[in-house]
């Protein structure tokens, strides 16, 4: 600890401070006189001496005998303000100096393209500091109003068949994969972000595993990483670090959208973030209303996933696609009922289908996108639901089947769909090392010709 700082006066010691934290400083916020830690509990700490000069949702910095540490403003009082720190572990002491940071701001830079950065915007893949960007924005700011938004009106090829058949997307289009853990949200959204229809993309990665984190950007995205920017929370870093991983990554993918860009936004997982919110809230004090989930969760969800979507008139777009981890496979569970609310879309991938081999596990029946007929043509759509139908006629009598209670020839309906649709599961399985599908309606046509084919001539040959 610096002997001179601890000698000094208290007035000495809070000049010295607003020095050594001038780096971080907001210079649209005057900073205010300081305070004190008061108390100190497991997932807060609260200072007297602010409540006047700070505001909800704001950032503090305090000095500690490690250095400056950051800490967020979720409770004001009149006396107290509680503050949940920033970083893991972080060194607190009754007494210790605090004074007003204001909000947190990125200055996101073309340059960062490439580069993989924590939830404070702080490099690490070993690759040098970052270059700041002229214009600082704020990561809890509002999305464009409704009615300067652009209209959704562009479709685009995934690459994944069953996605660009069954719930083609659209430029602009917020898309929720739901899905219990360990189905393959993770792969699939991978798979995704190899999608050639955008300019930059921007992947917030929140409470995944350390491990995969590396095989994540250099094997999946592989030369994809250079039009991309990858902001991570690991699980064990703090909850106030994996809150604001997806307010860093949408607020980079504003930054590229205004510019005129079409980013494509990945979030794993908004649950994950959801959690994140709820630890902060809970420890401030905010009694849980849903099933362990305090309200502001619900006030968060829609404040985040409304920042994508079209963008005003003359800019670009941010489609975001978004993973929802459902509890116990419950697809009903608050979370994932509240952003199917919110999004455009969702993909259900089911347990089943993957025990039965078939990757990505999607559900073409439970899996709606709400903008496909913007990217479909008529003759898509028509057949579409001609598959769809198939899919369920063979579905609803798989146990009739199994027990032998159909006879061919009963229903020209069904025959049909025994003869295809397993000819079309065969064809919507892809991996992530399969080559993206340029035309997932071609592939399925020589798919369906080649088996009829097969089938016929094995007819004549018996």
């Amino acid at each position: 600890m610096d002997t001179k700082v601890a000698g000094a006066s208290g007035a000495g010691k809070l000049e010295h401070l607003a020095k050594l934290v001038h780096r971080f400083a907001d210079p649209e916020v005057a900073i205010a006189p300081g305070g004190h830690v008061r108390t100190i509990a497991a997932g807060h700490y609260t200072v007297a001496g602010l409540s006047r000069h700070v505001r909800l949702g704001e950032f503090v910095a305090h000095r500690s005998r490690t250095g400056i540490h950051l800490g967020e403003v979720v409770r004001v009082e009149p006396d107290i303000i509680y503050v949940c720190p920033i970083e893991p572990g972080e060194p607190i002491g009754i007494g210790d100096v605090v004074i007003r940071k204001g909000a947190f701001r990125v200055a996101p830079d073309d340059s960062w393209c490439g580069r993989t950065i924590n939830a404070l915007c702080d490099p690490i893949d070993n690759k040098g500091p970052l270059l700041n960007g002229p214009l600082k924005r704020p990561i809890s700011s509002t999305a464009p109003p409704s009615m300067t938004r652009q209209r959704v009106e562009t479709g685009f090829r995934t690459g994944v068949r069953a996605i660009d058949i069954f719930s083609p997307l659209c430029l602009g289009q917020r898309l929720g994969i739901f899905a219990g853990s360990g189905v393959g949200k993770s792969t699939l959204l991978s798979m995704m972000a190899r999608a050639d229809a955008f300019d930059k993309v921007v992947i917030a990665l929140v409470g995944e595993r350390g491990r995969e984190v590396r095989e994540f950007i250099e094997d999946t995205l592989g030369d994809n990483m250079a039009k991309s920017i990858a902001v991570v929370a690991t699980s064990d870093e703090s909850p106030m670090l994996r809150k604001m991983a997806p307010l860093v990554g949408i607020t980079i993918a504003e930054h590229f959208r205004d510019k005129g860009e079409n980013v494509l936004f990945i979030a794993d997982s908004v649950t994950r973030f959801a959690h994140a919110i709820r630890e902060v809230a809970v420890a401030a004090g905010e009694p849980p209303i849903a099933r362990g989930y305090p309200a502001s969760v619900f006030t968060e969800l829609p404040r985040l996933l409304e920042r994508s979507g079209p963008g005003p008139e003359g800019t670009g777009t941010i489609t975001a696609i978004i993973s929802i981890l459902v509890d116990g496979d419950n697809h009903n569970d608050p979370i994932a009922d509240s952003a199917r609310g919110i999004l455009d879309g969702h993909i259900v991938l089911e347990r089943s289908l993957a025990e039965e081999g078939r990757y990505p596990p999607i559900n073409p029946l439970s899996s709606i996108s709400r903008l496909a007929r913007k990217a479909w043509t008529g003759d898509q759509e028509k057949l579409v639901s001609r598959l769809k139908s198939l899919i369920h006629r063979f579905e609803e009598t798989r146990d009739l089947r199994l027990i032998g209670g159909y006879r061919a020839g009963s229903d020209p309906d069904l025959d049909m769909a025994i003869k295809q649709v397993p000819i079309i599961y065969e064809t919507l399985k892809q991996t992530p090392s399969d080559n993206p599908s340029a035309d997932a309606y071609g592939d399925l046509a020589s798919a369906l010709r080649a088996g009829m084919a097969g089938g016929g001539n094995a007819r004549q040959k018996g």
